[in-house]
């Protein structure tokens, strides 16, 4: 019995010795810890509890502003605020509701349903005016605050819609050279920090901790805000009185790349983007109002494409030259018609041009000469200047959505594809991408990438940055370039396009005329390229007209809207007019 009890004894000794350990080995693990949590993670916790006292509201920056190539703003800032309320501060939380469902004009159970969510910030309306803003403020409701923001402004509404593009409520691009330059041209965002007690009070006295934005960064652009504005008002122009479906004008520097103009008539107010410029969204569904938002915003000269017609005579004829093919004193005969296998493929003139040197057929747009001077030029060489000039590729143009030349595959073509790529039908590709190829055949044989972007300066004007693009020289000759010229300004004086004539310039051009898919529909693209002055152009331009009612040819109703933009650009480019006078007008 004694033994038991000695035992016994024992075993409740180690029981207690055991759990004395084991408390003290969790003392000296929790000493550890808060050792460890004191020296090693004070700095973390430190900043936690201060997050905690801490309420911070976003200072917004100023984007950057977009201009001209004269330097006039065309994408500006609009100073706004956004209006928010902290719960734990509203006093008078029906007289807040009331005034603000009135000023902001938001209905008022919505409203009140964000002044009463207990929450440490609640943002009641962004991109408020300013005058409403400060009447608000003035009227020192606790609990409401009133942040500067900036709304994004645009000085000339309608102004190159589809290039320049807008922004969103966040005030980050959505199209246009808006998206495309949007990490220099957002800025960095500033704060405000303010102390609060645990409930969320802020501490009276404590001075608020400031953050300033910094501004984005400005972009030049070489969009020209007289060239723009004269050919949107030539686009609209034509546009109604050919009761056309759209009209689409691309302006730029052939020597180095850089857009005058870019237009896509019908434009849309870049300040109500929203809103549909054609017809009325009242009875749409969201997705049909999308899709119509979508293609109101389509910049066409860069994402959609078309046949060229006869304007694509140009590359082929300067490949032909290149290739040594074809010589200006070349003779061809023109029945009106020219037979390619089992096909007879008709010229434009029915009854046939006759007899006609190479450069006459350039003059007279005759499609058997081209068809002829395709059929020398063959598959491999054609693909091969096609390659060389661009055509198969994009352009890199500084916007986005550029679409893609459709063109057959060069196993594909035979004889019937040859002859109608020759005279620029059955491929499409957008209007830069021909301008741009045309311009490398005008400039002397320099590859060039069209753009709109010049150059980034930072907001307080200490820092700028040039912008360069890709080029390449000799991509044909410059006797070649030469040569194309010449012919291309007889075209004006003796020719088809003789309606784009520009007394006192030397003016070249050729006309185009294509029938839209599917064929027999009565649907045509008229357009016309033009150039001055001849011997060293400074401005090329590219006039679609699409689906014109009434008489639909290129030479007849785009040539004369190339004369008037050059007539209007050439003096303003600082071009004098000469004495010589190259044609009469047609």
């Amino acid at each position: 019995m004694t033994e038991y009890l000695k035992q016994s004894r024992t075993l409740q000794r180690q029981k207690l010795l055991f759990v004395y350990g084991m408390v003290v080995l969790f003392m000296i693990g929790l000493a550890g810890r808060l050792l460890y949590l004191m020296v090693n993670r004070a700095d973390y916790y430190g900043e936690k509890a201060k997050e905690v006292h801490q309420r911070q509201r976003t200072v917004k920056a100023a984007r950057g502003i977009i201009y001209d190539r004269n330097g006039v703003a065309i994408a500006s800032n609009k100073p706004v605020s956004t209006i928010s309320v902290i719960h734990n501060q509203v006093q008078n939380p029906e007289k807040v509701i009331h005034v603000l469902s009135e000023l902001l004009e938001l209905p008022e159970e919505k409203v009140r349903k964000r002044v009463e969510k207990v929450s440490s910030i609640e943002k009641i309306k962004s991109n408020v005016d300013k005058d409403i803003s400060d009447r608000i403020r003035d009227m020192e409701l606790a609990g409401v605050m009133v942040d500067e923001d900036y709304k994004r402004y645009y000085p000339y509404s309608e102004f190159a819609s589809k290039v320049i593009g807008f922004t969103g409520a966040d005030n980050q691009g959505i199209i246009g050279m808006e998206v495309a330059y949007d990490k220099y041209l957002q800025g960095q965002d500033g704060s405000i920090l303010t102390m609060t007690t645990a409930r969320g009070l802020e501490i009276d006295g404590k001075a608020e901790e400031r953050i300033e934005p910094i501004a984005g960064t400005n972009l030049y652009t070489s969009l020209d805000v007289n060239i723009q504005s004269f050919a949107q008002q030539a686009a609209g122009k034509v546009m109604k009185a050919k009761k056309a479906k759209s009209v689409r004008i691309v302006m730029m520097n052939p020597q180095n790349g850089e857009i005058y103009a870019m237009v896509n008539v019908p434009e849309f107010d870049l300040n109500d983007p929203y809103t549909l410029n054609t017809t009325s969204s009242k009875n749409m569904s969201d997705k049909k109002k999308q899709e119509a938002l979508n293609g109101m915003w389509r910049n066409a000269c860069v994402s959609d494409t078309y046949e060229p017609g006869s304007t694509f005579k140009v590359i082929v004829a300067a490949s032909a030259l290149e290739a040594g093919v074809v010589k200006l004193e070349d003779t061809f005969h023109c029945p009106g018609f020219k037979v390619v296998e089992d096909r007879r493929i008709r010229c434009h003139k029915t009854t046939g041009h006759g007899s006609e040197t190479f450069v006459q057929g350039v003059q007279n747009s005759c499609n058997p000469v081209f068809m002829e001077v395709g059929a020398r030029l063959g598959v491999d060489n054609m693909f091969h200047y096609l390659q060389q000039l661009g055509i198969m590729s994009k352009t890199g143009i500084d916007v986005p959505g550029e679409a893609s030349t459709i063109m057959h595959r060069k196993e594909n073509v035979g004889a019937v594809e040859l002859a109608t790529m020759s005279f620029g039908q059955s491929f499409q590709l957008t209007p830069v991408r021909l301008l741009s190829s045309i311009s490398m055949i005008l400039n002397g044989g320099t590859r060039i990438t069209p753009h709109l972007g010049v150059e980034l300066e930072s907001s307080d004007g200490t820092a700028v940055k040039k912008l360069t693009y890709p080029a390449q020289e000799n991509i044909i000759s410059s006797q070649t370039s030469e040569t194309m010229r010449m012919i291309l300004e007889s075209v004006v004086s003796e020719g088809s396009g003789k309606k784009a004539y520009v007394e006192g310039y030397q003016v070249g051009a050729k006309t185009g005329t294509s029938e839209k898919l599917p064929r027999h529909s009565n649907k045509y693209i008229a357009s016309c390229m033009g150039f001055a002055p001849a011997d060293h152009p400074v401005v090329a331009a590219l006039v679609l007209i699409d689906e014109p009612q009434g008489i639909y040819y290129g030479g007849t109703i785009a040539a004369p809207v190339i004369s008037e933009l050059l007539d209007n650009a050439l003096p303003y480019l600082g071009v004098e007019r000469g004495e010589t006078v190259t044609a009469e007008p047609g």
